[in-house]
């Protein structure tokens, strides 16, 4: 004999709250996986922006003007290796050159590009 006053939940009740905390870890799952990529990300970024800073001051304080061509480098910053490419073109001007340096992680993914026009002196 089954009495009215039993309080309870039942199955499908139990089901769905189970469905619904599921989902609720996933997406908490999923908005902290996205926050550590980006942390990440922004931390190779702001290595990869060191690494491209040394080449074009490396190329502003050179005597000679740089010489038109690519070159490439490793550049080492908290123990990651950064790929550093550096292609030197000419301007229309004689007396500049435009140097780009394009930076890459260890996987060969591009990081970082900046460009500068370097003067004769």
């Amino acid at each position: 004999m089954i009495r009215p006053d039993v309080r309870g939940f039942t199955l499908i009740e139990v089901l769905v709250a189970l469905g619904i905390v599921a989902i609720a870890l996933m997406a908490g799952s999923q908005a902290t996986g996205a926050l550590t990529r980006n942390a990440q990300r922004q931390s190779d970024v702001m290595l990869a922006q060191i690494c491209a800073e040394n080449e074009l001051a490396k190329a502003r304080l050179a005597r000679a003007m740089p010489a038109v061509g690519e070159s490439a480098s490793v550049c080492t910053q908290a123990g990651n290796n950064f790929n550093v490419g550096v292609t030197a073109t000419a301007t229309l001007n004689p007396n500049f050159r435009r140097v780009d340096v394009q930076v890459r992680d260890a996987e060969d993914a591009p990081v970082l590009r900046v460009s500068t026009i370097v003067g004769r002196y």
